[in-house]
Parts: structure tokens; C-alpha cells; sequence
């Protein structure tokens, strides 16, 4: 087994395997649809993967660019129109794992993607929560992937875009909600998941090569850490391979054509 990979390959190889064969996966775009597609080419070929363009089953070949992308489209079981990709699939209760990134994310994973800075003369306008907020409240659990950084890890998120654990404890069921919110984090350098109790996310394991240290650097939050933080397993062959192809696949398909000929 080869021992040279980047961060970055660790993290989406470590979300991949938390997908099991049976999931109904909510997928969104950027790393989590990476990690869903490496699943679904290595150890969990019969999950079933929708976007949020109404693609049920979909199978594509290389990383889609947007929920717009041909395709999702025309690899998928079947398409339906987004209302009912929303109002039956996802708020039905036949969703299992809604995949989300974030721009921000707070130790209770509550999730921003909509602006930086003050709502009303935001530093960055980002691209909006489209159906994040509902894929957090409606999914049976959601996993979030996200690379650690200060400016990403916060203590306090500008803009509530999706709602994670609120401010901890049994925020959700006071509000009604059913289902489990963020059971997982993964990120470039640790795997996390949420106290029991206090519902704060906390390391268990950490990838190799990586310290405590190097973890708490990247957080803006005190971190707290299991009482044993395991060593995630490195990325197998057949993993990274997979990875790599379909990130070369992707690379080879989305490249503009050689602009070569566009002085002659």
C-alpha cells in the first residue's frame, strides 16, 4: 500500500467510507460528491445517489460541475421534477445521508454558505444555502466534509444557512425536528463526531502523520478530543487509484479546448 497521499485525497477517501451499500444519498457538489462517487466505484456500488436537480440513482462517470450538469442526468435511474425530489424523496423521509460542505461550520455543525461578514453589507456573498437548509432538517443524518482552516472552522458562523445542533443539547427536538442532524465531520485532518450529549463535535481520530497540534491550529474553537483518538486508517490502492482516475477523468473533461489555433 502506498503512503503518498495529500490531505486533501485522505479526506474524501475517509468520507467515502462511511457510505454503506443501502444508503439514499443526498449529494452535494464540490467534495462531497467526490466521496460519494468513490464509494459508490469501490466498496457501496448499489447506493443510490441524488442530486439536487431531481437525478435519482445517477452514476456519473466524472464530477458533475454544478446540480446542472448533463451528466447527472443521463446517467441516472431516473429524473423527476425538483418539487417532488423535495416534497417526497427528501421530506418523505427517503433520504438516509445528506452530504453537505460549508463555507463556515460551528463546533455544533451549524453551516453558512450564504455570506461573510454582516448579512446586509457582507465582506463575501456566497452562493446561498439552494437546498442545503432542507437536506439538514429532512435527512435522516447528515455528514459534512470540509478542509480546516481559521476563517472556515468558527466559533461563532455569520449566517445560519443550515441548521446543524443549534447551540448544542436537544436544540433540534425543541424544534420539532425528527431527525439526527450532523452525526459526522471529516475534514483534511480529523474525523469528528457529535457528544452524545452536549452534541459538540469531537475528534476521534485524526490522519496520519497529523498531531493535536496541527488540528487545534486549523479550529477556531477549543477543540476537545475522545479520550482515544484513533489513527485513520491510510488510503488502500484500489482507493487512491479511484479517486485519481475520477479526478483525471474529470480533469480531461471539463478542460477548455487549446486555444493553439486562436491567434493564426
Amino acid at each position: 500500500m502506498s503512503n503518498d497521499f495529500t490531505p486533501d485525497e485522505m479526506m474524501t477517501i475517509a468520507a467515502s467510507r462511511a457510505l454503506k451499500n443501502d444508503d439514499v444519498c443526498f449529494v452535494g457538489i464540490g467534495a462531497p460528491s467526490a466521496a460519494c462517487n468513490v464509494a459508490r466505484l469501490t466498496h457501496a456500488p448499489e447506493i443510490t445517489l441524488i442530486y439536487e436537480s431531481g437525478t435519482i440513482g445517477t452514476a456519473p462517470s466524472v464530477l458533475p460541475l454544478s446540480i446542472g450538469d448533463g451528466e447527472l442526468c443521463e446517467t441516472a435511474v431516473s429524473t423527476v421534477a425538483v418539487p417532488e425530489m423535495f416534497r417526497y424523496w427528501l421530506q418523505g423521509g427517503r433520504v438516509t445521508i445528506g452530504f453537505l460542505g460549508a463555507a463556515q461550520l460551528d463546533k455544533f455543525g451549524n453551516i453558512n454558505t450564504t455570506v461573510i461578514g454582516d448579512y446586509d453589507r457582507p465582506k463575501i456573498r456566497l452562493p446561498g444555502g439552494g437546498g442545503a437548509p432542507e437536506i439538514a432538517s429532512s435527512s435522516g443524518e447528515i455528514y459534512i466534509t470540509m478542509k480546516q482552516t481559521l476563517r472556515g472552522m468558527v466559533d461563532k458562523i455569520d449566517f445560519v444557512t443550515s441548521f446543524g445542533h443549534g447551540t448544542g443539547g436537544d436544540d433540534r427536538q425543541k424544534l420539532g425536528m425528527t431527525t439526527l442532524g450532523p452525526t459526522l465531520l471529516i475534514t483534511d485532518l480529523a474525523v469528528w463526531r457529535p457528544d452524545p450529549v452536549t452534541k459538540e463535535f469531537t475528534v476521534v481520530s485524526m490522519h496520519p502523520g497529523v498531531t493535536k497540534d496541527n488540528v487545534q491550529a486549523t479550529c477556531g474553537w477549543t477543540v476537545k478530543f475522545a479520550d482515544n483518538v484513533e489513527v485513520t486508517p491510510a488510503p488502500s490502492v484500489l482507493e487512491l487509484k479511484t479517486l485519481r482516475d475520477l479526478k483525471a477523468r474529470t480533469k480531461a473533461a471539463h478542460e477548455a479546448p487549446s486555444a493553439s489555433g486562436a491567434n493564426a
